[in-house]
């Protein structure tokens, strides 16, 4: 028993061990018992999350990086005909071509890469994720400040804390609780498809931390007058600090700055 922990732990896997908790992130993960042509699961483990997501989906494709396990999860879910174990690095996976969603109970260390991965994919839907809770919190304002990545994607992403899981509910147990963030993929985004380039730049110059402030950084590239208007127009204190600016009002200030 000792054994197999170190090895999830060299692997970073935190397996869910507890079906009502399993079963309350499916329900997250398909909403209002809906059916998802193809949903692609990262990080099986076991089979938990697996087994409640296979009645949720026409496809299921569960991938699993640690092979020591495909082959009871293979044994698992082989009467179950819409569920497909894929051996192998999520991360190696090219997006399908249809629309898809994902799901998954994140390895901590992996989540900026997979979340990456998901923003990436043009026919993604949405994603359901169990990560570390601070990572949760930080990329969806629960502290009440936005990050780059997160005000950077709002255009066509939504970001929302959905849940928060207690850490015992793993197995092994890790040290912090984990967060079920849920990204959503906009069916109709906030900003035309021409305007996303002057959005990224805008975001990007305020976040760069060049001058001081978000105030002085947006000065780099507008005139202060302009910068000025578009900060009352936006209620903004010119000593607010970037973080503290929530997407909507970074929408008001890329309408002000770029009109």
């Amino acid at each position: 028993m000792a054994r197999r922990a170190r090895n999830s732990r060299a692997l970073l896997q935190n397996f869910l061990a507890d079906r009502a908790t399993a079963e309350h992130v499916a329900r997250l993960a398909v909403p209002h018992g809906r059916q998802v042509p193809l949903l692609l699961e990262v990080g099986a483990g076991k089979g938990a999350l697996t087994a409640r997501l296979a009645p949720r989906c026409h496809e299921l494709h569960a991938h699993e990086i640690d092979s020591r396990l495909v082959p009871k999860l293979r044994t698992r879910f082989g009467a179950t005909p819409q569920v497909r174990v894929i051996a192998g690095d999520f991360m190696d996976t090219r997006p399908p071509r249809t629309p898809f969603a994902v799901a998954g109970n994140v390895p901590f260390s992996r989540t900026a890469d997979i979340v990456d991965w998901c923003l990436r994919a043009t026919n993604l839907t949405d994603a359901t994720l169990l990560t570390q809770l601070e990572y949760a919190r930080k990329r969806t304002g629960d502290y009440g400040s936005w990050t780059l990545l997160t005000v950077r994607s709002w255009p066509c992403h939504d970001w929302r804390l959905v849940g928060r899981i207690d850490r015992r509910r793993f197995s092994p147990v890790p040290r912090v609780d984990a967060g079920i963030v849920r990204i959503e993929r906009r069916r109709t985004p906030l900003l035309e498809p021409a305007a996303l380039h002057d959005w990224r730049h805008l975001v990007e110059l305020g976040f760069s931390g060049v001058g001081g402030s978000l105030h002085a950084s947006l000065r780099r590239a507008h005139p202060r007058r302009r910068v000025d208007a578009a900060f009352r127009a936006a209620r903004l204190d010119p000593r607010v600090l970037v973080g503290e600016v929530s997407p909507d009002r970074w929408l008001r200030l890329h309408q002000e700055l770029t009109s």
